[in-house]
């Protein structure tokens, strides 16, 4: 758990644009954002970089300082929370689910260049040449048939070669803060309780999961 602290400096090293690259601050112009000493400014510092929130490349004249994805994942739970608070008016979705091995045809589809180019417009990135496949807890099973009523992105059919590659559709997500995307195809061979997602990275890779492992998928129309 973050203290208070802690998340009062990140959250000032991301106004300064820490979420985008490295930023210059020293002790005493954070002291003076936070309110504090420089002394107590540069404990937070420490203190952010233990816990592997931050990044941070000191100088003789200060240090640049960068807000790591787990950091990144921080703030987006902080937000999350006050628009809960503040009444944001959206609903956020959370499946969970273990990783289980899929069929293979995920790599082929997510190479041909129409359906690429289609989830790069609609949804903002080119899906990495493979899926995930999550097979959902009972729990989890009515709130994946609540998404339904969302509004999903279509994905457009075409014909190449003499063949015919049917529609699909993709609702954004996001699992521990990567970009992703459910995909179900037109003609889907998946029951209600196995999600397939794709997402711009290999996530078994990035997040270093394996079969049986468990993990959370949020949606947030």
């Amino acid at each position: 758990m973050i203290m208070s602290e802690d998340l009062q400096c990140l959250k000032a090293i991301a106004l300064k644009g820490g979420l985008k690259g490295p930023v210059w601050v020293s002790s005493q112009s954070l002291g003076s954002a936070l309110g504090t000493s420089p002394q107590t400014a540069s404990r937070r510092l420490q203190s952010l970089e233990r816990q592997l929130l931050l990044s941070r490349s000191v100088n003789p004249d200060g240090q640049y300082v960068t807000v790591t994805r787990s950091g990144e994942e921080i703030l987006r739970h902080e937000y999350a929370d006050y628009c809960r608070v503040f009444g944001s008016g959206r609903e956020e979705f959370i499946l969970q689910g273990m990783v289980i091995s899929g069929l293979g045809e995920g790599r082929y589809y997510m190479s041909l260049d129409p359906y690429v180019q289609q989830f790069s417009e609609k949804i903002g990135f080119a899906p990495y040449p493979g899926t995930l496949n999550i097979r959902l807890e009972p729990s989890s099973v009515q709130i994946r048939k609540r998404l339904d009523q969302l509004e999903w992105v279509r994905i457009q059919g075409f014909s190449a070669d003499g063949r015919t590659f049917g529609d699909a559709r993709c609702l954004p997500c996001r699992i521990e803060g990567i970009p992703c995307g459910i995909v179900i195809p037109g003609r889907t061979h998946y029951p209600d309780d196995v999600l397939e997602l794709i997402a711009p990275v290999c996530i078994r890779e990035t997040l270093g999961v394996n079969d049986t492992d468990e993990v959370k998928v949020e949606v947030a129309p």
